[in-house]
């Protein structure tokens, strides 16, 4: 198996297994632990972790029936890196109540973008 199909399946697997993590803490830490109103941030970015681990799994097994596409392995690429922006900023956030500037947007940026390449490349196979 190509080592970029193996990056984005096992990224993907800790990423969801990162987001139940984060989710049991979301649940049950007292409120103390979060920054104001951080649970709930903390709770978005654990839905766009596992909805992102699930479209990178999906993207690992496209890879693997349809070969490593040049725009389908840089659309998984991009995802795992604006995923881990975004939600370990937004994560960052929920604690510490602390903003890191332009991280978390970037991060969504590059999650659109990673989305507009998985289409195109999609489109062009």
């Amino acid at each position: 198996m190509p080592t970029v199909i193996r990056f984005l399946l096992s990224l993907a697997a800790f990423a969801a297994l990162l987001g139940m993590v984060a989710g049991a803490f979301a649940a049950h830490l007292p409120d103390q632990f979060f920054a104001q109103g951080g649970r709930d941030m903390a709770r978005q970015a654990i839905q766009m972790e596992m909805w992102h681990a699930l479209a990178l799994l999906g993207i690992g097994v496209l890879m693997m029936q349809a070969g490593c596409q040049r725009l389908i392995s840089l659309a998984g690429c991009a995802m795992a890196l604006g995923m881990c922006l975004f939600c370990g900023a937004v994560y960052f956030t929920a604690i510490t109540g602390v903003h890191l500037g332009p991280v978390a947007p970037t991060g969504g940026s590059i999650l659109m973008l990673s989305w507009l390449l998985l289409a195109v490349g999609i489109l062009r196979s």
